[in-house]
């Protein structure tokens, strides 16, 4: 399938994992809550274009949460906005996961802290749902259709990860070539855990490919979790990082293809080898940028933010680390050669799957497959 055909909108919504346990999810996820969205909807003046003047000034010192300059090459990112618009900027992040995120810019509502923030896709709708994202539509997310934007804007797609996995091949020698590999018993508490209850966009991703891979879709997840319970004993007690990776403690971790190349490429530096594996029936994960609703005080940096890192600057930045940019995905970007040349080949992808319509997903229910499934036996 080629890549232009990512993300195609489905034809038809199907039923998906209604079962019992997801109300209380839907909750906690903040899906249970009739008008949110218009609770600070008179809170500064969101539809209005931006304010180049002021967005230069409120964007200097520039908080984020979840999006560090080494994650996807935000820090570049961030930098070219800057130039492109004649000031200098300084950026702060604490990371976090997506839902930590959105649940961050809710606790901080009278006393907002970040800007924007990084989320997994399905993590949109939670945004919106919970309210903490603006109407605020960027002119150039009009391209983009519908499960790559917010309905009323306030969200993005950005770029697209593989889940994929990282070998320290100096530690192991027979190195993983599928999912069903990393449950043989050569490879127990070699692995860097995972957890698909509902916090991080990109375990919740990795569990969608684990159906896959097993004979199951996003909307079939039972295969993924009869195969996430074999998982279970191969998994690491140890952080999985950078360090562990090197030191051999947690020899094999689960990433996004663009994170597993940074972090071979930093362990190689160190004199330490290291593969990337793309396994046949990973899928293609879209990453997001949300705003915050309630940082009015810096209501255009915002703003300026949202639009520009759909620019060819921003998608290009993307591009650098190994993220495959949104717009090129869609067919609506050429990009340059350098621009790719970090990248793995295209004939290692050619088993990955597409996600018609990633609106049609409840990250709520798939938490709770994964909760009720997997953590709970």
């Amino acid at each position: 399938m080629t890549m232009s055909r990512l993300l195609r909108p489905a034809v038809d919504r199907r039923g998906f994992l209604a079962g019992a346990g997801t109300l209380g999810l839907a909750a906690a996820f903040g899906l249970a809550r009739p008008g949110a969205l218009s609770a600070f909807a008179a809170e500064g003046d969101w539809a209005a274009p931006v304010d180049l003047a002021k967005a230069k000034v409120q964007a200097a010192e520039f908080t984020s949460y979840g999006m560090p300059d080494s994650w996807a090459n935000y820090g570049e990112v961030l930098q070219k906005m800057a130039a492109a618009n004649g000031f200098q900027l300084t950026h702060v992040d604490t990371d976090m996961s997506s839902l930590e995120e959105i649940t961050k810019f809710d606790a901080e509502k009278n006393n907002p802290v970040a800007i924007s923030a990084d989320i997994g896709i399905l993590f949109g709708p939670v945004a919106d749902a919970r309210g903490v994202v603006p109407p605020y539509m960027p002119p150039r997310a009009r391209k983009l259709p519908a499960g790559l934007r917010g309905k009323d804007g306030g969200w993005v797609a950005t770029y697209t990860g593989v889940p994929a996995f990282v070998v320290n091949t100096d530690v192991v020698k027979n190195v993983p070539r599928s999912w069903a590999d990393l449950a043989k018993p050569e490879y127990k508490g070699l692995i860097g855990s995972i957890d698909a209850g509902g916090m991080s966009g990109t375990d919740l991703a990795i569990f969608i490919a684990w159906a896959y891979a097993h004979g199951g879709s996003e909307t079939d997840l039972k295969p993924g979790a009869d195969f996430a319970r074999s998982m279970l004993p191969q998994f690491s007690t140890a952080a999985k990082n950078a360090q562990t990776l090197e030191r051999g403690e947690v020899p094999i971790q689960l990433k996004y293809d663009f994170n597993c190349l940074a972090a071979a490429a930093q362990v190689k530096a160190k004199g330490v080898k290291a593969e990337v594996v793309i396994p046949k029936d990973s899928i293609y994960a879209p990453s997001a940028l949300m705003i915050n609703r309630y940082n009015t005080a810096k209501m255009d940096a915002a703003k300026l933010l949202l639009d520009f890192v759909l620019s060819d600057e921003a998608q290009i930045a993307f591009a650098k680390f190994g993220a495959r940019p949104i717009r090129w995905v869609l067919g609506d970007l050429d990009l340059p050669a350098e621009a790719k040349a970090g990248w793995l080949p295209d004939t290692q992808y050619a088993g990955v799957h597409v996600i018609k319509n990633w609106a049609d997903l409840d990250v709520a229910a798939i938490a709770g497959v994964w909760q009720e499934q997997v953590a709970g036996g």
